[in-house]
């Protein structure tokens, strides 16, 4: 994938990131495996945070937002899984423009659920001769294998429901946040699995809350400024053990960490619904709820712990096509 994107021209990149923001610098992002196994065993799963001794931190609505310089035209609307979903063939024909013929003839089946190889996705990112339609399936591969990577080497299906939704306005942030967190929440109470949610942004927004940064650059108040693209460039070490980041970040101090993020511009933040004191986020497979009280120092605030009365009996899994 990053080889497609380094062959198109500035014309084809600009016309992407217009309607899907930064994605592609996560195709840049390196996954450091013992970084990310050492933190997930401090996330923890009965406030949906990550808890480091009295340090409390969890990746906000606001933040990856602000990360994903999501266009403007995508930050109001919710997605929300429709009770009858519809075929998987007629929304890969109106994300692809390609026949039905073509579509269901490439359709796979991974155990009780549809998906398309990413080889034949990849075909039309080279040679569709629409080029809104290339930029499109391209976006398509990068939430099917980079964000959602639940089949790998495929796009499910109900990625490209949720996909076929962002080109209505509706915002992809929360249903990462719900996936990123129901994965985690996997993988505490099994103790092992693989992690099905984006691992770089995961890293990316980790990285931005834990090396201090003594001058904020400027740019971040130009609309034109990438936080992906600036944490992209900037070097890391890859060769400290799982065990070196456990002791780290066990023995982590209040003062050891950056709360808010420095390409952070305050603005309105969510941090309740209705009566609640905790937010639901639904997802592609499922829903979760989430407390953003606990991180009100992310936003220079006090810190405390909210009433989380029912945020535990708020995840579930859809099941078939409800």
């Amino acid at each position: 994938m990053k080889e497609i994107w380094g062959q198109w021209d500035d014309e084809v990149k600009q016309l992407f990131y217009c309607h899907y923001g930064d994605l592609p610098y996560l195709l840049d992002v390196k996954v450091d495996e013992h970084l990310f196994r050492a933190l997930a065993q401090y996330w923890n799963s009965t406030y949906s945070c990550f808890t480091f001794g009295k340090v409390d931190l969890v990746p906000t609505m606001e933040e990856y937002t602000t990360l994903f310089h999501c266009p403007k035209i995508q930050v109001d609307r919710i997605y929300a899984r429709p009770a009858n979903v519809p075929a998987f063939s007629k929304k890969l024909m109106n994300i692809t423009g390609m026949s039905e013929q073509w579509v269901t003839t490439r359709i796979k089946q991974k155990g009780d659920y549809k998906c398309i190889p990413w080889r034949n996705l990849m075909d039309l990112v080279l040679a569709h001769p629409d080029v809104k339609k290339r930029v499109d399936v391209f976006a398509l591969s990068i939430y099917g294998l980079v964000i959602f990577p639940k089949a790998l080497g495929h796009v499910d299906e109900a990625v490209a429901d949720f996909f076929d939704r962002l080109g209505k306005g509706t915002t992809a942030v929360p249903v990462i946040l719900a996936e990123t967190f129901r994965s985690l929440n996997a993988c505490r109470r099994a103790g092992e699995g693989r992690f099905i949610g984006c691992a770089q942004l995961l890293l990316s927004w980790f990285h931005s809350h834990f090396w201090k940064v003594e001058k904020v650059s400027y740019r971040i108040f130009s609309e034109n400024y990438s936080p992906l693209k600036e944490l992209v460039a900037t070097p890391r070490r890859d060769d400290v053990t799982e065990e070196n980041w456990m002791t780290v970040l066990q023995n982590l101090q209040e003062e050891d960490v950056e709360w808010r993020a420095p390409w952070m511009v305050p603005d309105e933040i969510l941090y309740r619904c209705g009566d609640f004191d905790w937010v639901p986020l639904l997802g592609v497979w499922g829903a979760v709820g989430y407390a953003p009280l606990l991180a009100l120092r992310q936003y220079r605030s006090r810190q405390f712990t909210p009433p989380t009365y029912g945020l535990a009996q708020c995840e579930f899994m859809f099941t078939g096509n409800n």
